[in-house]
């Protein structure tokens, strides 16, 4: 059996630190992983340049399994491309549709809808200001909320203006993992979207939307099950994973 190499994509911020303890454990448990860092503050760079990077540090490795956080998913979905990719696994993602940009994500899955429900659903005023603490970092361990503010860069408008460049979806086995804590993209919103754009009922942990730093254990644990399934059939298996019943 082929042994997986695991990429590892950020979101929004495009700091590889964010995924530093799943990567820790992944290691732990003698994986060989890579984690990608992308130019996020560059206005020169948008999703190509992205993907040149991922495909480059992924270049000649085997049994590539892609794992793009949120945003990362676009970029991890046009890799797939352009890499003998094993699996595609999305985390909290947004999951994109051939020719969408990022910026046009939000509204064409009516986001911004689905977290006001939730928060009036969770007593959280409905249209307060945005708070990085309230939707991102609320279930992260203190020391990593932390060294998030050092890590933390803002993404240029250049990605969101930027097209997934894809006639169709992948023909890569393909996962949906959800934290079913999670405020940005809520439970419910993330598994009407997997079920429309991909057919795929989302598996779910506990966790918020930085899932990889609050539940890294259990992400990991995802990871190698996911790899279990498909890694005595890759050559031949399709791109869905749990189908929708």
């Amino acid at each position: 059996m082929t042994d997986p190499t695991f990429v590892l994509i950020p979101g929004a911020g495009g700091a590889s630190w964010y995924w530093h303890p799943v990567t820790d454990e992944l290691r732990r448990r003698g994986r060989e992983v890579v984690a990608v860092d992308l130019p996020a503050d560059d206005d020169s760079a948008a999703l190509p340049e992205y993907t040149a990077l991922v495909t480059e540090a992924a270049r000649g490795r085997t049994g590539v399994v892609l794992v793009g956080q949120s945003l990362g998913a676009f970029t991890a979905v046009m890799a797939c491309g352009r890499l003998d990719a094993a699996l595609l696994v999305l985390v909290n993602p947004m999951i994109p549709l051939p020719g969408e940009t990022p910026g046009a994500w939000w509204e064409n899955t009516g986001q911004a809808g689905a977290m006001r429900a939730n928060d009036r659903r969770e007593g959280r005023p409905a249209d307060a200001e945005f708070d990085v603490f309230t939707y991102f970092l609320h279930d992260v361990p203190r020391r990593l909320v932390e060294e998030a503010a050092s890590e933390e860069r803002p993404e240029s408008d250049a990605v969101f203006a930027s097209p997934l460049d894809l006639a169709a979806w992948p023909d890569v086995p393909t996962r949906v993992l959800v934290g079913r804590d999670d405020r940005l993209f809520p439970v419910g919103f993330q598994r009407r979207v997997a079920r429309e754009r991909l057919g795929l009922v989302p598996d779910e942990i506990p966790g918020g939307h930085l899932v990889a730093l609050s539940q890294p254990l259990l992400v990991a644990d995802r990871l190698e099950a996911y790899w279990a399934e498909v890694a005595p059939a890759q050559g031949g298996t399709g791109r869905r994973g749990r189908p929708d019943s």
